[in-house]
């Protein structure tokens, strides 16, 4: 296993930076020997007051995308990755679209524009959302299935973790944790997400593709009960017209 962090890991580097992404892939090239067997991509920062936007951006979106782009090519066939989004991407509304659309375009500058300008606190959904549907569109591809390599996504709730204590200190973000209604009545557990990260990584888990598996206590159920899974409806947009 291979770690790869800000400070006291196997690999040190700086996710908010290019550069750090960079050296990031290479020194893990170098110490896995050109070879792994899967990726998780679980750095991230929360939103807060006083904490700029851009940063968020640029760790939570980008050092996830570009990481795995950086390290596919070193999975062995039949290899996977998991990335981490979150349940805020449902439950947490006014979600800025321009962001998600700019990380999505891979736009650094614009989305570190965005991102100041609206805030952390709705940037960090809007980076979650982005990681998402990036999964969703590239997982089913040349690049990923189409090389015998699974993708999917994580979104877990409110976890009982270090970030989420740093969240509760904050007079102002404190206060909205617990506006979250957990269904199972407590937060979860960082072993139960590492659970799901087991599975999609595992031979369990080889008829996953694109997925986005909530693990949340049942929030997203709760508060988005009938948005999905949402029909199909092919008698709007292209494909519609085109069947006409």
């Amino acid at each position: 296993m291979i770690g790869i962090d800000k400070d006291a890991s196997d690999v040190v580097a700086d996710l908010s930076t290019a550069e750090g992404r960079r050296q990031a892939i290479a020194r893990a090239t170098e110490r896995s020997g050109g070879e792994l067997a899967g990726i998780v991509t679980c750095a991230g920062l929360a939103g807060l007051p006083g904490r700029a936007g851009s940063l968020l951006a640029a760790v939570n979106y980008f050092g996830t995308v570009d990481l795995l782009e950086g390290l596919r090519p070193l999975l062995a066939p039949g290899g996977a990755a998991v990335a981490i989004s979150s349940n805020s991407t449902t439950v947490q509304p006014a979600v800025p679209a321009d962001l998600v659309e700019a990380c999505l375009r891979h736009d650094e500058d614009l989305s570190a524009q965005i991102a100041d300008a609206r805030g952390s606190l709705v940037t960090y959904p809007a980076t979650k959302l982005a990681v998402a549907h990036w999964v969703r569109r590239n997982a089913t591809g040349p690049d990923w299935a189409g090389s015998g390599l699974r993708l999917n996504a994580i979104a877990p709730g409110m976890i009982d973790t270090p970030m989420v204590a740093g969240m509760r200190a904050d007079a102002k973000a404190g206060p909205m944790l617990d506006m979250l209604p957990i269904p199972v009545g407590r937060p979860g557990r960082a072993g139960e997400i590492a659970a799901v990260v087991d599975l999609l990584l595992g031979p369990d888990g080889a008829f996953f593709c694109g997925s986005v598996v909530f693990c949340d206590g049942g929030s997203d159920a709760l508060l988005r009960t009938n948005d999905w899974p949402a029909a199909w409806d092919i008698s709007v947009g292209d494909l519609g017209e085109q069947l006409s």
